[in-house]
Protein backbone atom coordinates (compact mmCIF):
# COMPACT_ATOMS: atom_id res chain seq x y z
CA UNK A 1 0.00 0.00 0.00
CA UNK A 2 2.84 2.39 1.14
CA UNK A 3 4.67 1.62 -2.94
CA UNK A 4 1.22 2.02 -3.93
CA UNK A 5 0.12 5.60 -2.58
CA UNK A 6 4.47 6.63 -3.18
CA UNK A 7 3.45 5.99 -6.94
CA UNK A 8 0.84 8.57 -7.16
CA UNK A 9 1.58 11.84 -8.03
CA UNK A 10 0.53 14.98 -8.06
CA UNK A 11 -1.61 16.78 -4.97
CA UNK A 12 -2.11 14.56 -2.70
CA UNK A 13 -5.01 16.81 -1.24
CA UNK A 14 -6.86 16.73 -4.10
CA UNK A 15 -6.34 12.38 -4.26
CA UNK A 16 -7.83 11.93 -0.56
CA UNK A 17 -10.91 14.76 -1.48
CA UNK A 18 -11.59 12.25 -4.51
CA UNK A 19 -10.97 9.18 -2.96
CA UNK A 20 -12.88 9.86 0.49
CA UNK A 21 -16.21 10.90 -2.18
CA UNK A 22 -15.78 7.52 -3.92
CA UNK A 23 -15.50 5.76 -1.26
CA UNK A 24 -18.63 7.65 0.32
CA UNK A 25 -20.42 6.81 -2.57
CA UNK A 26 -20.42 3.38 -2.13
CA UNK A 27 -23.09 3.10 1.27
CA UNK A 28 -26.18 5.76 -0.37
CA UNK A 29 -25.75 4.14 -4.00
CA UNK A 30 -26.35 0.54 -2.20
CA UNK A 31 -28.93 1.55 -0.56
CA UNK A 32 -30.71 3.70 -3.15
CA UNK A 33 -30.05 1.22 -5.99
CA UNK A 34 -32.33 -1.25 -4.04
CA UNK A 35 -35.45 0.52 -5.17
CA UNK A 36 -34.16 -0.57 -8.79
CA UNK A 37 -33.06 -3.84 -7.94
CA UNK A 38 -36.95 -4.24 -6.60
CA UNK A 39 -38.45 -2.81 -9.83
CA UNK A 40 -36.37 -4.66 -12.18
CA UNK A 41 -35.92 -7.95 -10.88
CA UNK A 42 -38.40 -8.26 -7.96
CA UNK A 43 -35.92 -9.21 -5.46
CA UNK A 44 -34.73 -5.47 -3.86
CA UNK A 45 -31.40 -7.19 -3.38
CA UNK A 46 -28.98 -4.30 -4.36
CA UNK A 47 -25.49 -6.41 -3.90
CA UNK A 48 -25.50 -6.28 -7.90
CA UNK A 49 -25.26 -2.94 -7.99
CA UNK A 50 -23.05 -2.30 -5.37
CA UNK A 51 -20.28 -4.98 -7.29
CA UNK A 52 -21.23 -2.69 -10.42
CA UNK A 53 -20.46 0.71 -8.96
CA UNK A 54 -17.83 -0.85 -7.01
CA UNK A 55 -16.46 -1.95 -10.91
CA UNK A 56 -16.95 1.23 -11.96
CA UNK A 57 -15.29 3.27 -9.57
CA UNK A 58 -12.60 0.62 -9.93
CA UNK A 59 -12.05 1.68 -13.32
CA UNK A 60 -12.69 5.38 -12.86
CA UNK A 61 -9.66 4.94 -10.84
CA UNK A 62 -7.19 3.05 -13.15
CA UNK A 63 -8.08 6.10 -15.96
CA UNK A 64 -7.26 8.66 -13.52
CA UNK A 65 -4.04 6.79 -12.67
CA UNK A 66 -2.68 6.67 -15.86
CA UNK A 67 -4.14 9.94 -17.01
CA UNK A 68 -1.70 11.90 -14.74
CA UNK A 69 1.17 10.01 -15.99
CA UNK A 70 0.79 11.75 -18.84
CA UNK A 71 2.87 15.26 -19.32
CA UNK A 72 -0.16 17.73 -19.29
CA UNK A 73 1.15 19.71 -22.04
CA UNK A 74 0.66 16.73 -24.34
CA UNK A 75 -2.89 17.44 -24.12
CA UNK A 76 -2.65 20.62 -26.47
CA UNK A 77 -2.33 19.02 -29.03
CA UNK A 78 -4.59 15.45 -28.09
CA UNK A 79 -7.71 18.32 -27.80
CA UNK A 80 -7.35 19.60 -31.17
CA UNK A 81 -7.11 15.82 -32.77
CA UNK A 82 -10.19 14.90 -31.11
CA UNK A 83 -12.44 18.09 -31.03
CA UNK A 84 -13.52 16.60 -34.64
CA UNK A 85 -13.84 12.81 -33.48
CA UNK A 86 -16.07 14.43 -30.81
CA UNK A 87 -18.04 16.26 -33.43
CA UNK A 88 -18.49 12.95 -35.28
CA UNK A 89 -19.87 11.30 -31.86
CA UNK A 90 -22.28 13.89 -31.51
CA UNK A 91 -23.76 13.67 -34.76
CA UNK A 92 -24.05 10.10 -33.79
CA UNK A 93 -25.76 10.45 -30.70
CA UNK A 94 -28.10 12.62 -31.80
CA UNK A 95 -29.32 10.32 -34.92
CA UNK A 96 -28.47 6.88 -33.30
CA UNK A 97 -28.40 7.56 -29.54
CA UNK A 98 -29.56 5.61 -26.88
CA UNK A 99 -32.05 6.50 -24.37
CA UNK A 100 -31.89 4.93 -20.65
CA UNK A 101 -34.25 4.66 -17.83
CA UNK A 102 -36.93 6.09 -19.76
CA UNK A 103 -35.33 9.48 -20.21
CA UNK A 104 -36.66 12.12 -22.80
CA UNK A 105 -33.22 12.34 -25.03
CA UNK A 106 -30.90 10.77 -27.14
CA UNK A 107 -27.77 11.15 -24.94
CA UNK A 108 -25.56 7.98 -24.73
CA UNK A 109 -24.24 6.01 -27.28
CA UNK A 110 -23.70 2.10 -27.01
CA UNK A 111 -20.28 0.54 -27.22
CA UNK A 112 -20.38 -2.10 -29.89
CA UNK A 113 -19.61 -5.86 -28.22
CA UNK A 114 -18.81 -4.32 -25.16
CA UNK A 115 -22.24 -3.00 -24.39
CA UNK A 116 -21.49 -0.15 -21.96
CA UNK A 117 -22.94 3.33 -22.83
CA UNK A 118 -21.59 6.67 -22.22
CA UNK A 119 -22.64 9.92 -22.53
CA UNK A 120 -20.96 11.52 -25.12
CA UNK A 121 -21.24 15.17 -24.33
CA UNK A 122 -19.70 15.04 -20.86
CA UNK A 123 -16.35 13.92 -23.47
CA UNK A 124 -17.11 16.83 -25.58
CA UNK A 125 -16.54 18.91 -22.84
CA UNK A 126 -13.23 17.80 -21.16
CA UNK A 127 -12.39 18.19 -25.22
CA UNK A 128 -13.53 21.44 -25.39
CA UNK A 129 -12.36 23.08 -22.30
CA UNK A 130 -8.62 21.96 -22.63
CA UNK A 131 -9.55 23.59 -26.24
CA UNK A 132 -10.01 26.73 -24.81
CA UNK A 133 -7.42 26.80 -22.57
CA UNK A 134 -4.83 25.94 -25.62
CA UNK A 135 -6.62 28.53 -27.50
CA UNK A 136 -6.68 31.09 -24.76
CA UNK A 137 -3.00 30.53 -23.60
CA UNK A 138 -1.36 31.05 -26.84
CA UNK A 139 -3.30 33.98 -27.65
CA UNK A 140 -0.88 35.72 -25.17
CA UNK A 141 1.85 35.86 -27.52
CA UNK A 142 -0.16 37.65 -30.04
CA UNK A 143 -2.83 40.08 -29.57
CA UNK A 144 -6.08 38.98 -29.95
CA UNK A 145 -8.62 40.19 -32.60
CA UNK A 146 -12.37 39.73 -32.78
CA UNK A 147 -12.15 38.35 -36.45
CA UNK A 148 -9.66 35.64 -35.59
CA UNK A 149 -10.80 34.37 -32.60
CA UNK A 150 -13.89 34.32 -33.65
CA UNK A 151 -12.99 31.67 -36.36
CA UNK A 152 -10.40 29.24 -34.21
CA UNK A 153 -12.25 29.52 -30.61
CA UNK A 154 -15.65 30.14 -30.81
CA UNK A 155 -16.67 28.82 -34.12
CA UNK A 156 -15.71 25.46 -32.54
CA UNK A 157 -17.48 25.82 -29.33
CA UNK A 158 -20.86 26.85 -30.73
CA UNK A 159 -20.58 23.84 -33.16
CA UNK A 160 -19.80 21.64 -29.94
CA UNK A 161 -22.64 23.41 -28.03
CA UNK A 162 -25.14 23.26 -30.73
CA UNK A 163 -24.84 19.60 -31.05
CA UNK A 164 -25.45 18.76 -27.50
CA UNK A 165 -28.28 21.38 -27.27
CA UNK A 166 -30.77 19.28 -28.69
CA UNK A 167 -30.95 16.55 -26.27
CA UNK A 168 -29.65 18.35 -23.36
CA UNK A 169 -29.88 21.70 -22.71
CA UNK A 170 -28.63 21.63 -18.81
CA UNK A 171 -25.35 20.82 -20.01
CA UNK A 172 -25.24 22.96 -22.95
CA UNK A 173 -25.43 25.64 -20.52
CA UNK A 174 -23.20 24.55 -18.56
CA UNK A 175 -20.26 24.26 -20.76
CA UNK A 176 -21.23 27.74 -22.32
CA UNK A 177 -21.43 28.87 -18.84
CA UNK A 178 -17.69 27.27 -18.20
CA UNK A 179 -16.21 28.79 -21.19
CA UNK A 180 -17.35 32.29 -20.63
CA UNK A 181 -15.84 32.25 -16.99
CA UNK A 182 -12.45 30.32 -19.02
CA UNK A 183 -12.66 33.18 -21.36
CA UNK A 184 -12.82 35.71 -18.47
CA UNK A 185 -10.08 34.29 -16.47
CA UNK A 186 -7.84 34.22 -19.40
CA UNK A 187 -8.40 38.05 -19.83
CA UNK A 188 -10.18 37.60 -23.17
CA UNK A 189 -11.11 40.89 -24.37
CA UNK A 190 -14.71 41.97 -21.98
CA UNK A 191 -16.25 44.22 -24.73
CA UNK A 192 -15.89 40.30 -27.29
CA UNK A 193 -17.22 38.58 -24.35
CA UNK A 194 -20.58 40.84 -24.24
CA UNK A 195 -20.89 40.32 -28.29
CA UNK A 196 -20.38 36.48 -27.21
CA UNK A 197 -22.94 36.36 -24.79
CA UNK A 198 -25.84 37.86 -26.84
CA UNK A 199 -24.64 35.74 -30.09
CA UNK A 200 -25.44 32.90 -27.59
CA UNK A 201 -28.73 34.20 -26.08
CA UNK A 202 -30.06 34.95 -29.71
CA UNK A 203 -29.04 31.64 -30.89
CA UNK A 204 -30.69 29.93 -28.10
CA UNK A 205 -34.02 31.83 -29.01
CA UNK A 206 -33.60 31.27 -32.38
CA UNK A 207 -33.05 27.25 -32.14
CA UNK A 208 -36.17 27.61 -29.61
CA UNK A 209 -38.76 29.30 -32.01
CA UNK A 210 -37.34 27.11 -34.84
CA UNK A 211 -38.30 23.86 -32.69
CA UNK A 212 -41.60 25.03 -32.14
CA UNK A 213 -42.48 25.64 -35.24
CA UNK A 214 -41.11 22.36 -36.74
CA UNK A 215 -41.79 20.11 -33.58
CA UNK A 216 -41.10 16.81 -35.58
CA UNK A 217 -37.73 18.10 -36.31
CA UNK A 218 -37.28 18.19 -32.51
CA UNK A 219 -38.69 15.06 -30.25
CA UNK A 220 -40.08 17.19 -27.34
CA UNK A 221 -37.35 18.20 -25.56
CA UNK A 222 -37.40 21.48 -26.10
CA UNK A 223 -41.61 21.71 -24.40
CA UNK A 224 -39.86 19.27 -21.66
CA UNK A 225 -37.38 22.18 -21.03
CA UNK A 226 -40.29 25.03 -21.03
CA UNK A 227 -42.31 23.01 -18.76
CA UNK A 228 -39.21 22.60 -16.09
CA UNK A 229 -39.03 26.57 -16.53
CA UNK A 230 -42.86 27.03 -16.22
CA UNK A 231 -43.62 24.76 -13.55
CA UNK A 232 -40.27 25.58 -11.65
CA UNK A 233 -41.44 29.44 -11.18
CA UNK A 234 -45.37 28.47 -10.93
CA UNK A 235 -47.62 25.50 -8.54
CA UNK A 236 -48.99 23.51 -11.76
CA UNK A 237 -48.09 19.92 -10.45
CA UNK A 238 -46.24 17.61 -12.93
CA UNK A 239 -43.36 14.31 -13.32
CA UNK A 240 -40.80 16.82 -12.15
CA UNK A 241 -42.65 18.46 -8.94
CA UNK A 242 -43.14 14.68 -8.26
CA UNK A 243 -39.57 14.07 -8.03
CA UNK A 244 -39.04 17.25 -5.81
CA UNK A 245 -41.77 16.78 -3.47
CA UNK A 246 -39.90 13.12 -3.07
CA UNK A 247 -36.76 14.65 -2.54
CA UNK A 248 -38.00 17.13 -0.17
CA UNK A 249 -39.62 14.74 2.00
CA UNK A 250 -36.57 13.17 2.15
CA UNK A 251 -34.40 15.97 3.05
CA UNK A 252 -37.12 17.07 5.89
CA UNK A 253 -37.46 13.39 6.91
CA UNK A 254 -33.58 13.75 7.70
CA UNK A 255 -33.75 16.39 10.49
CA UNK A 256 -30.38 16.61 11.83
CA UNK A 257 -28.93 12.91 12.14
CA UNK A 258 -30.48 11.62 9.35
CA UNK A 259 -32.75 7.75 9.65
CA UNK A 260 -29.28 6.16 9.18
CA UNK A 261 -27.51 3.96 6.55
CA UNK A 262 -29.98 2.16 4.71
CA UNK A 263 -33.18 3.34 6.21
CA UNK A 264 -34.08 5.79 3.34
CA UNK A 265 -37.74 5.50 2.63
CA UNK A 266 -38.26 7.81 -0.44
CA UNK A 267 -35.63 5.84 -2.43
CA UNK A 268 -38.96 3.77 -3.25
CA UNK A 269 -40.42 6.68 -4.93
CA UNK A 270 -37.49 8.69 -6.29
CA UNK A 271 -37.21 7.53 -9.70
CA UNK A 272 -33.25 8.53 -9.76
CA UNK A 273 -32.69 7.89 -6.23
CA UNK A 274 -29.58 6.59 -6.95
CA UNK A 275 -28.46 9.29 -9.65
CA UNK A 276 -29.90 12.43 -9.90
CA UNK A 277 -31.49 12.41 -6.53
CA UNK A 278 -28.53 10.66 -4.76
CA UNK A 279 -28.16 13.93 -2.63
CA UNK A 280 -31.77 13.96 -1.32
CA UNK A 281 -30.88 10.28 0.32
CA UNK A 282 -27.52 10.69 1.43
CA UNK A 283 -29.57 13.70 3.75
CA UNK A 284 -32.17 11.54 4.77
CA UNK A 285 -30.02 8.90 5.82
CA UNK A 286 -27.06 10.93 7.34
CA UNK A 287 -29.03 14.37 8.18
CA UNK A 288 -27.77 17.57 8.10
CA UNK A 289 -24.77 16.71 9.15
CA UNK A 290 -24.08 14.30 6.24
CA UNK A 291 -25.25 17.18 3.58
CA UNK A 292 -23.37 19.32 5.03
CA UNK A 293 -20.08 17.32 5.30
CA UNK A 294 -20.47 16.28 1.17
CA UNK A 295 -21.19 19.83 0.65
CA UNK A 296 -17.57 20.77 2.75
CA UNK A 297 -15.88 17.99 0.86
CA UNK A 298 -16.59 19.89 -2.56
CA UNK A 299 -15.89 22.94 -1.37
CA UNK A 300 -12.63 22.27 -0.20
CA UNK A 301 -11.88 20.44 -3.57
CA UNK A 302 -12.63 23.75 -5.06
CA UNK A 303 -10.32 25.67 -3.08
CA UNK A 304 -7.60 23.07 -3.72
CA UNK A 305 -8.55 23.52 -6.88
CA UNK A 306 -7.29 27.21 -6.71
CA UNK A 307 -4.83 26.69 -4.86
CA UNK A 308 -3.48 24.00 -7.89
CA UNK A 309 -4.89 26.70 -10.42
CA UNK A 310 -2.34 29.62 -8.66
CA UNK A 311 0.73 27.37 -8.39
CA UNK A 312 1.09 26.32 -12.13
CA UNK A 313 3.83 27.57 -13.80
CA UNK A 314 1.99 27.86 -17.15
CA UNK A 315 -0.65 29.91 -18.42
CA UNK A 316 -2.04 26.92 -19.80
CA UNK A 317 -1.79 24.91 -17.09
CA UNK A 318 -3.65 27.54 -14.87
CA UNK A 319 -6.25 27.62 -17.71
CA UNK A 320 -6.67 23.99 -17.72
CA UNK A 321 -6.99 23.32 -13.85
CA UNK A 322 -9.89 25.74 -13.88
CA UNK A 323 -11.74 24.98 -16.51
CA UNK A 324 -11.78 21.86 -15.80
CA UNK A 325 -11.96 22.04 -12.37
CA UNK A 326 -14.50 24.53 -11.60
CA UNK A 327 -17.23 22.31 -14.17
CA UNK A 328 -16.95 19.26 -11.50
CA UNK A 329 -17.47 21.88 -8.68
CA UNK A 330 -20.20 23.24 -10.24
CA UNK A 331 -21.97 20.28 -11.70
CA UNK A 332 -21.86 19.09 -8.03
CA UNK A 333 -23.68 22.01 -6.79
CA UNK A 334 -26.32 22.22 -9.37
CA UNK A 335 -27.21 18.23 -8.24
CA UNK A 336 -27.51 19.56 -4.38
CA UNK A 337 -29.12 22.71 -6.01
CA UNK A 338 -31.97 20.84 -7.86
CA UNK A 339 -32.36 18.09 -4.51
CA UNK A 340 -33.36 21.33 -2.75
CA UNK A 341 -35.86 23.22 -5.14
CA UNK A 342 -33.38 26.10 -6.08
CA UNK A 343 -32.79 25.03 -9.34
CA UNK A 344 -35.23 23.50 -12.60
CA UNK A 345 -34.38 19.53 -12.38
CA UNK A 346 -31.59 18.99 -15.04
CA UNK A 347 -30.29 15.43 -14.98
CA UNK A 348 -27.06 16.70 -13.79
CA UNK A 349 -25.43 14.06 -11.19
CA UNK A 350 -23.47 14.55 -8.19
CA UNK A 351 -19.65 14.00 -9.36
CA UNK A 352 -17.99 10.49 -8.01
CA UNK A 353 -20.96 9.68 -5.70
CA UNK A 354 -23.89 8.93 -8.17
CA UNK A 355 -23.77 5.54 -10.16
CA UNK A 356 -23.02 5.74 -13.18
CA UNK A 357 -20.00 4.22 -15.29
CA UNK A 358 -20.16 7.49 -17.76
CA UNK A 359 -19.91 9.93 -15.69
CA UNK A 360 -17.47 8.60 -12.94
CA UNK A 361 -15.01 7.96 -15.62
CA UNK A 362 -15.15 10.95 -17.53
CA UNK A 363 -14.81 12.94 -14.23
CA UNK A 364 -11.40 10.71 -13.37
CA UNK A 365 -10.67 11.76 -16.98
CA UNK A 366 -10.76 15.40 -15.94
CA UNK A 367 -9.20 14.88 -12.59
CA UNK A 368 -6.19 13.06 -13.98
CA UNK A 369 -5.35 15.97 -16.41
CA UNK A 370 -5.51 18.13 -13.56
CA UNK A 371 -3.17 15.93 -11.66
CA UNK A 372 -1.14 15.69 -14.13
CA UNK A 373 -0.62 19.38 -13.98
CA UNK A 374 0.30 19.33 -10.37
CA UNK A 375 2.08 16.72 -10.58
CA UNK A 376 4.65 18.51 -13.37
CA UNK A 377 4.61 21.16 -10.60
CA UNK A 378 5.45 18.75 -8.02
CA UNK A 379 8.17 17.57 -10.01
CA UNK A 380 9.97 21.24 -10.93
CA UNK A 381 9.74 21.46 -6.97
CA UNK A 382 11.44 18.26 -6.83
CA UNK A 383 13.76 19.07 -9.13
CA UNK A 384 14.79 22.59 -7.77
CA UNK A 385 15.34 21.18 -4.60
CA UNK A 386 17.59 18.38 -5.83
CA UNK A 387 19.50 20.91 -7.52
CA UNK A 388 19.83 23.03 -4.88
CA UNK A 389 21.34 19.88 -2.78
CA UNK A 390 23.72 19.75 -5.70
CA UNK A 391 24.94 23.42 -5.81
CA UNK A 392 24.99 23.08 -1.79
CA UNK A 393 27.14 19.64 -1.84
CA UNK A 394 29.40 20.74 -4.79
CA UNK A 395 30.38 23.86 -2.31
CA UNK A 396 30.90 21.55 0.71
CA UNK A 397 33.16 19.78 -1.58
CA UNK A 398 34.95 23.42 -3.06
CA UNK A 399 35.27 24.30 0.45
CA UNK A 400 36.74 21.48 1.41
CA UNK A 401 39.50 21.73 -1.30
CA UNK A 402 39.82 24.96 -0.06
CA UNK A 403 40.19 24.52 3.22
CA UNK A 404 43.14 21.37 2.51
CA UNK A 405 44.60 23.55 -0.05
CA UNK A 406 45.21 26.31 2.87
CA UNK A 407 46.00 24.16 5.55
CA UNK A 408 48.82 22.62 2.97
CA UNK A 409 50.00 26.11 2.02
CA UNK A 410 50.24 27.04 6.13
CA UNK A 411 52.07 23.50 6.25
CA UNK A 412 54.75 24.73 3.95
CA UNK A 413 55.57 27.94 5.26
CA UNK A 414 56.08 26.63 8.70
CA UNK A 415 58.51 23.95 7.18
CA UNK A 416 60.37 26.91 5.18
CA UNK A 417 60.32 28.58 8.25
CA UNK A 418 62.00 26.56 10.63
CA UNK A 419 64.45 25.17 7.88
CA UNK A 420 65.27 28.97 7.66
CA UNK A 421 67.76 30.66 10.07
CA UNK A 422 69.43 34.53 9.75
CA UNK A 423 72.45 32.05 12.39
CA UNK A 424 75.27 31.54 10.88
CA UNK A 425 76.86 28.75 12.41
CA UNK A 426 79.88 28.18 10.10
CA UNK A 427 83.51 29.02 11.00
CA UNK A 428 83.74 31.76 9.32
CA UNK A 429 88.18 31.57 9.52
CA UNK A 430 87.76 27.59 8.08
CA UNK A 431 89.12 28.21 4.66
CA UNK A 432 92.02 30.23 5.66
CA UNK A 433 92.60 27.11 8.35
CA UNK A 434 92.43 24.42 5.43
CA UNK A 435 95.02 26.38 3.67
CA UNK A 436 97.33 26.29 6.72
Amino acid sequence: MKELIHSLKGDKVIWAFVALLALFSFMPVFSASSNLAYMRHGSGNALTYLLKHGAQVFVGFFILYKIHKVPYHYFRTISRLLLPVVWILLVYTLLKGTIIDGANASRWIQIPFIGITFQTSTLASIVLYVFVARYLSKSRETPITFKSSLWDLWTPVFITIALILPANLSTAALIFAMVIMLAFIGKYPMKYIGIILAAGIIGLTFFILVAKAFPDAFPNRVDTWINRIDNFTSDKPDEDDYQIEKAKIAIASGGIYGLGPGKSVQKNFLPQSSSDFIYAIIVEEYGLFGGLLVLSLYLLLLFRFVVAAHKANSLFGKLVVIGLGFPIIFQAMTNMAVAVELFPVTGQTLPLISSGGSSIWMTCIALGIILSVTKKEEEIAEELAEKQKREEALQRLIDKQLQEEEAASLAAEQTELENYSIEDKANPLEPVLKKN
